[in-house]
């Protein structure tokens, strides 16, 4: 057997074939449909009513729809061990921002858990490595606080430049301080945006019809985007060291903690003006208090904090040019039953088996893109667990290269669903390991599995995703030696017809078999009778035959067979077709 070493990358190539006909389906809206045996994500685990645990508030609304499709269990202010109890007993879990989901709460979890939703935007409360490590998926509600969101922004943006709080808290002492609270005007004051996401997008807008000049530094945001709202992305330097303003909308990680420091408040403009509706830990509060003491920053305005709530006796609280708010960013009434709408949406979708679009720990796959590929997820999965009961046992398996045959533009199509439904199918049935589309790249990196990908590029309708998938392991044995390519490695290949999975090659035999249930493979001399004694000595032993085929090389040569079967045939009936003589070797697969 030729050694294979495949890189894992993607290439093109060009093939006279035709696509067959396109067969979609789509993904339905709530009420929720039952699962499908063969979902995109995760199978249905249920057979009764999944339970959801709800650790904070949640919207009506959200709490309603949760309890028509689940038990709903609203345990509010769990301590760190409380929740890691009770957490072996749930489904999924439902949080905001109070609630940490740390490594020993999946750990705990003892692979019940299989969705944390997070009500709000931000997930750095959620460990999402360990989530990913325990196929539990992640989602959000990114969209619902957009607005209350933004919105929120710019009241602290216009309180703060007119000193609104102060001016109140001083007229109910008794108080009249007109000169004490002047203000700064907006009008043609450079504001810059970092984090140019959904709602500093929002913010960008509503700052533009205030008449300011709106900058926006983002590594990943699209120009596009930015020019249609009349907005200039720029460097970090350049956006702190020459706004007025600074409105900061960027997600906590390890590379925006405490993003403002003293370096940063050192480059900034005297008086720059700095709102937070985002994370508090970007913030090095304590470098914000000595640069509000330096008059280097002159008011500060804070919805969010590094401890929440924040110290009593916090100098940055008590600051008197700093202006607070309780985390309210989300808090409108609108943006509370919307979130809790969306969020419990999103857990039921998983639970029944679909991927939402607010996934975070999953690859982003439009519904679009799901339901165009949801007919070949049945393939991928069937070609994998085929092809890894051909591996001898003993023998080590690294290597796997997967070819896709499509006339569409290799940059059109996206694979990644199909690619874990065969990681999925080559891993699960020689292991107690639960694969799906989150955590498929963990589970084949920590076996060391390398997978190539090849697109072959077709003549056909671009309309079709895919003609044809085949997959192949290299550099092993196998326990059916005709299932061994000319190239040296076991090949399976297979399409839909109908809209159902068949395969259509072992090794280097062309067949048409449907991937259902139980069948035997032959390799054997073809000869006349030899389908007839194979099929008595099944029908001696009440083994149903639902079809038999064929695939050889030409006449009275080598063939190969392959039957299917209903029930599982015993040793022995395996033992007397292994007896003919015409039969060479032959193998027992379950699909």
């Amino acid at each position: 057997m030729a050694a294979t070493s495949w890189p894992s990358l993607t290439f093109t190539g060009c093939l006279n074939k035709h696509a067959p006909p396109s067969v979609s389906s789509r993904i339905k809206n709530l009420p929720l449909r039952p699962a499908k045996s063969n979902s995109l994500i995760i199978k249905a685990f249920f057979h009764a009513r999944p339970t959801i645990l709800v650790t904070e508030k949640l919207g009506e609304p959200g709490l309603q729809l949760l309890k028509r499709f689940a038990n709903v269990d609203c345990s509010y202010n769990l301590s760190p061990e409380e929740l890691c109890t009770k957490i072996s007993l749930c489904d999924a879990l439902i949080v905001r921002s109070g609630t940490t989901v740390s490594r020993e709460v999946f750990e705990s979890s003892g692979g019940r858990l299989k969705v944390v939703g997070r009500a709000g935007v931000g997930i750095d409360n959620v460990d999402l490595s360990a989530a990913t490590e325990h196929g539990c998926l992640v989602v959000n509600a990114p969209n619902s606080n957009t607005i209350a969101a933004a919105e929120h922004g710019m009241a602290l943006l216009m309180a703060m430049a007119r000193n609104i709080p102060q001016a109140n808290a001083s007229i109910k002492q008794g108080k009249w301080q007109r000169n004490k609270y002047v203000g700064v005007s907006l009008l043609g004051k450079k504001l810059a945006i970092m984090g140019f996401g959904k709602v500093g997008s929002e913010v960008a807008r509503r700052a533009k019809g205030l008449g300011m000049n709106v900058m926006a530094h983002d590594p990943y945001a699209p120009l596009d985007r930015a020019r249609a709202i009349g907005v200039k992305l720029v460097s970090f330097e350049e956006a702190i060291s020459t706004a007025d303003f600074i409105s900061l909308h960027m997600p906590l990680t390890p590379t925006t903690s405490k993003m403002f420091n003293n370096d940063s408040f050192s480059k900034m403009k005297k008086g720059i003006r700095i709102i937070n509706v985002a994370r508090g830990g970007v913030i090095d509060e304590a470098a914000l208090v000595s640069a509000l003491d330096s008059q280097i920053v002159a008011q500060a305005a804070l919805d969010v904090f590094m401890e929440e709530p924040p110290p009593k006796d916090s100098k940055l609280v008590l600051h008197e040019n700093v202006i607070v708010t309780p985390h309210l960013g989300a808090s409108t009434t609108e943006a509370q039953e919307g979130v809790a709408l969306e969020v419990a949406e999103a857990v039921l979708r998983a639970l029944n088996g679909e991927l939402s679009s607010t996934v975070v720990n999953a690859p982003m796959l439009s519904a679009e893109v799901l339901s165009e590929l949801e007919p070949f997820v049945a393939l991928s999965e069937k070609l994998g667990r085929l092809a890894v009961q051909l591996v001898a046992g003993g023998s080590d398996m690294k290597l796997v290269k997967l070819t896709y045959g499509s006339a569409r533009n290799p940059n059109d199509l996206d694979t990644r669903v199909l690619r874990a439904m065969v990681i999925k199918g080559l891993i699960e049935p020689i292991s107690s390991v639960s694969v799906n589309l989150i955590n498929y790249n963990f589970i084949a990196k920590q076996r060391g599995l390398i997978i190539a990908e090849e697109r072959i590029i077709l003549n056909g309708s671009p309309e079709n995703p895919i003609e044809f998938i085949q997959l192949q392991i290299a550099n092993v044995e196998s326990n059916f030696a005709s299932s061994i390519s000319d190239s040296g490695e076991i090949t399976v290949e297979g399409k839909l017809k109908d809209g159902k999975p068949h395969l259509t090659k072992v090794g280097s035999f062309e067949v048409d078999v449907s991937l259902e249930g139980c069948i035997i493979l032959c390799k054997q001399v073809d000869q006349p009778g030899l389908i007839g004694k194979v099929g008595s000595i099944l029908g001696q032993e009440k083994v149903n035959v639902n079809f038999m085929t064929v695939g050889r090389i030409a006449p009275r040569r080598q063939a190969v067979m392959i039957i299917g079967v209903d029930e599982d045939p015993s040793k022995e009936v395996l033992k007397k077709i292994g007896e003919i003589s015409a039969i060479e070797e032959f193998v027992f697969l379950k699909l």
